[in-house]
C-alpha cells in the first residue's frame, strides 16, 4: 500500500471514530440534573406501590431525582390538589399527573404551565386539561387490553360455538356506559370476539346497553350465532352488578362473561357464590376478568376464572420517569402505551406477571 493510501485510510478511520464518538455522546442524555414530582391518585395501594417500583428503578438508570407522592384515598381529592401545588412550588423540571378530578386540578395545572413546567399525564391521565399543559401520556391502551382478553379467550370458546346446536351468548360486564377506560375495555373485547367469530363463519348478534352496541364496529344481525350481550347497572355498586351477573349466568345459552375492570370481575365472583357456574369445564360458564386484586387473583388460581387482563404498572411508572425527564430537557415525547399482561394460574407467579399483580 502506497503511503498515499495509507494516509487516506486513516484519515477515514479518524473520521469514523469521530462520527461514532459523535453518535454517543447524543444517544446518552445527562439526566442528572433533572427533578421529577410525581403525584398519583393514591399511595398505600398495591397498584402505586408497583408504579413506584418502576419509577424508582427508571430514576436509578437515569441518574434524576424523583418525589413520589399521592392521597390516602382516591376519594381524596383536595389531598391530591394540595400535593399538585407543592409539586409545583418544588419547581421541577417536569411534573407527573394521575388526576383524581381535572377539574378540581384546573388552577394548579395552569399555575404549572405558567410557570413552563411540563406535564406528563399517567394512568387515567389528565382528561380536558388545557391544551398544551399535558405534553405525553404514559398509559394502558384499553381497547387493546380488552382486545388481547378476547383473543385469548375466544380460544378457549371456539370450539364450543362451533359445536353448539343453537346460539351461544357471551356476556359483558361494565361498570359503567360513560368511562372512557371503563367503556374502550368492553368494546375492545366486544369487536374482537365479533371478528375473531365472524372470520370463523358465525354471524353475531349485539344486545344490552345501546352505548356499547350502538359503539361496537362488529356487525349485527338479527339471528346471530353469537350473542353478545352487555350489561350495565343503572348504579355503580356491588349488590346491582353481581344481580347482572346472576342474570347472565342464569340465561341458557351463556357459554363465557367478562368483567371490564376491577369492580365488575368481583361482582362475578359475587354472583356466582350460590351458583357455582364459572368453571373450566366443558359445562361452565367460562369467566375473564380485569384487573388485579385479591379476589380476582384467587379466582385466576383456583379455576373459577380463566384468567384475566393486568395492567403494568411497574412499566407505567419506568415510562412517566422517561417521558418526565425527556420533557424536561426540552425532548419531543409522545404518548405511550405501557401495555398490559393475560395471566392465569399457569403463568400468575412468574416474576415478570407477579410484580404487577395487586391487591
Amino acid at each position: 500500500m502506497t503511503k498515499k493510501k495509507l494516509m487516506s485510510v486513516a484519515l477515514c478511520a479518524a473520521m469514523v471514530g469521530c462520527m461514532v464518538g459523535t453518535v454517543n455522546v447524543h444517544a446518552e442524555a445527562d439526566y442528572s440534573d433533572v427533578s421529577v414530582e410525581i403525584v398519583s391518585k393514591g399511595f398505600q395501594h398495591q397498584y402505586w406501590q408497583a408504579v413506584l417500583k418502576g419509577a424508582e428503578q427508571k430514576a436509578e438508570e437515569l441518574g434524576c431525582k424523583i418525589n413520589f407522592v399521592g392521597p390516602n384515598s382516591e376519594s381524596d381529592i383536595a389531598d391530591q390538589v394540595q400535593m399538585l401545588n407543592s409539586a409545583i412550588n418544588a419547581k421541577p423540571g417536569a411534573i407527573a399527573l394521575a388526576a383524581l378530578d381535572t377539574s378540581a386540578c384546573m388552577d394548579a395545572i395552569t399555575s404549572a404551565q405558567e410557570a413552563g413546567i411540563p406535564i406528563i399525564g399517567f394512568d387515567s391521565g389528565v382528561p380536558e386539561a388545557p391544551e398544551g399543559a399535558v405534553v405525553a401520556n404514559a398509559s394502558t391502551d384499553n381497547y387493546a387490553a380488552g382486545a388481547l382478553a378476547a383473543e385469548k379467550t375466544y380460544e378457549v370458546l371456539k370450539d364450543r360455538i362451533a359445536n353448539a346446536e343453537g346460539s351461544v351468548r357471551i356476556g359483558v360486564m361494565g361498570q359503567d356506559a360513560t368511562s372512557e377506560s371503563v367503556v374502550n375495555r368492553g368494546l375492545g373485547f366486544i369487536d374482537k370476539i365479533g371478528e375473531l367469530a365472524i372470520a370463523d363463519g358465525f354471524t353475531v348478534k349485539l344486545e344490552g346497553n345501546d352505548r356499547y352496541v350502538n359503539d361496537a364496529t362488529v356487525e349485527s344481525v338479527d339471528d346471530g350465532k353469537v350473542i353478545i350481550e352487555t350489561l350495565v347497572p343503572s348504579q355503580v355498586t356491588s349488590e346491582l352488578s353481581a344481580i347482572d351477573c346472576q342474570t347472565l349466568l342464569n340465561k341458557d345459552d351463556i357459554i363465557c362473561i367478562y368483567g371490564s375492570n376491577q369492580h365488575s370481575a368481583e361482582a362475578m365472583v359475587t354472583g356466582n357464590e350460590n351458583l357455582q357456574k364459572f368453571g373450566l369445564g366443558e359445562d361452565q360458564v367460562i369467566g375473564v376478568g380485569f384487573d388485579s386484586g385479591a379476589v380476582i387473583k384467587a379466582a385466576v388460581a383456583d379455576g373459577t376464572f380463566l384468567g384475566a387482563i393486568t395492567q403494568a404498572p411497574v412499566a407505567m411508572g419506568e415510562k412517566v420517569v422517561e417521558l418526565a425527564c425527556k420533557a424536561a430537557k426540552g425532548e419531543a415525547v409522545e404518548d405511550v402505551d405501557t401495555g398490559c399482561q393475560w395471566y392465569t394460574a399457569d403463568n400468575m407467579n412468574d416474576e415478570e406477571i407477579a410484580q404487577n399483580l395487586y391487591d
